[in-house]
């Protein structure tokens, strides 16, 4: 937090109304207009949980993912193969990923959905708060009761996939080879305030994944195979492992 209070106090000595370069400084532009509108709202410390906010949801969560990708894909080489098999075919070498190759890339797609599932990045939603009396099965929830999503309890659910304790692309994926959505896949909770940096995580996560098989093909140090269990923290990341990236 002292990092973002040097930022903001940065911002502020150099703040131009008139050139606003980032969210900081839009967000004391803001503030300037409602200085005199005691439930606005805006003030540093409003500020500084919001960046907080952004940085960890922005990005924690996504290179995260992308841990758990590197582990999964040395430890099932043969997926991997079959992922940088579909590339070729669509993207090969001479061009970077667009988000318009997704359609024609079920397999990746699937194996991207595959590790949010295993990974289970985020195991607990969001709290929210009962806004009224409810009854739910057969439960009484009084108002004010906070609510946590256990979306754990869903992407490990054995009545909604095949093999839900094994890493399965097949579980995205129709008889036909295609990608199909699952109601049960609900990394992002649930929801109405679901995380608003969905569609925003998809689109980094499969251009970034899609990118770096594209270019290398990754292996355990000899001896080193990554762990596939779980540090527990403000997510659910991998062990600490070393990679061989190889220049395709």
């Amino acid at each position: 937090m002292n990092f973002l209070k040097k930022e903001v106090e940065k911002h502020q000595e150099e703040w131009n109304p008139d050139d606003p370069r980032d969210y900081i400084d839009a967000y004391l532009s803001e503030m300037k207009k409602k200085k005199d509108d005691p439930h606005a709202g805006f003030n540093i410390e409003t500020l500084l949980v919001c960046i907080l906010d952004l940085l960890e949801a922005g990005t924690e969560t996504s290179s995260t993912t992308l841990r758990w990708a590197l582990v999964y894909m040395m430890n099932y080489p043969e997926i991997q193969e079959k992922v940088q098999a579909e590339i070729d075919r669509v993207i090969g070498q001479s061009r970077q990923p667009t988000m318009a190759d997704r359609p024609n890339m079920p397999y990746t797609d699937a194996v991207i959905h595959e590790i949010q599932r295993m990974g289970n990045i985020f195991p607990l939603g969001f709290p929210k708060m009962a806004s009224k009396d409810a009854t739910l099965g057969g439960y009484l929830i009084p108002k004010g009761t906070a609510i946590n999503t256990i979306l754990a309890s869903v992407l490990f659910d054995k009545n909604e996939w095949a093999t839900p304790d094994i890493f399965n692309p097949e579980h995205f994926l129709d008889s036909e080879g295609q990608f199909c959505r699952r109601d049960a896949f609900l990394p992002f909770s649930a929801g109405k305030r679901v995380c608003l940096g969905e569609h925003l995580a998809r689109m980094e996560l499969f251009l970034f994944f899609t990118s770096f098989f594209q270019r290398f093909t990754f292996s355990p140090v000899p001896g080193e195979m990554p762990s596939l269990e779980v540090v527990l923290g403000f997510t659910n990341s991998p062990e600490e492992f070393r990679v061989l990236a190889l220049p395709r």
